[in-house]
């Protein structure tokens, strides 16, 4: 079910969204005047649906180019995109550096906590 915004507020033509990342289109709806929905209006919200990862847009309803009043809803169908959950650096590194490389030790001078690189061994 899409609402299409109160009454009585301005006309706005829906943008199209297909193809965007979930994020990318809820900017571009609301530059638009309408926002972004999930389907099932009882269920979750787009954004608890679409954390983490990248999600992409495959469909929408109503279509690009139709009118709605500002505030109205644009239904969006979606995918996990390529890559899924990579953001960020995970833990642990491989490969796992040698543990003589990286130590840590008090600076001399000031008595400070510091790192110090060491050659590893070859």
């Amino acid at each position: 079910m899409t609402w299409v915004g109160p009454s009585n507020a301005d006309e706005v033509t829906v943008p199209d969204v297909v193809g965007l990342t979930v994020g990318d289109a809820r900017r571009v709806a609301w530059d638009a005047g309408v926002v972004v929905a999930a389907e099932d209006p009882d269920g979750p919200p787009l954004g608890a649906l679409t954390w983490p990862g990248v999600w992409i847009v495959t469909a929408q309803r109503p279509a690009p180019g139709s009118v709605l009043h500002r505030s109205g809803s644009v239904v969006v169908k979606f995918r996990e995109g390529a890559g899924g959950h990579a953001a960020g650096d995970r833990e642990p590194r491989r490969p796992v550096p040698p543990r003589d490389v990286l130590g840590a030790e008090r600076d001399p001078e000031s008595g400070q906590p510091g790192f110090r690189a060491q050659q590893s061994p070859s």
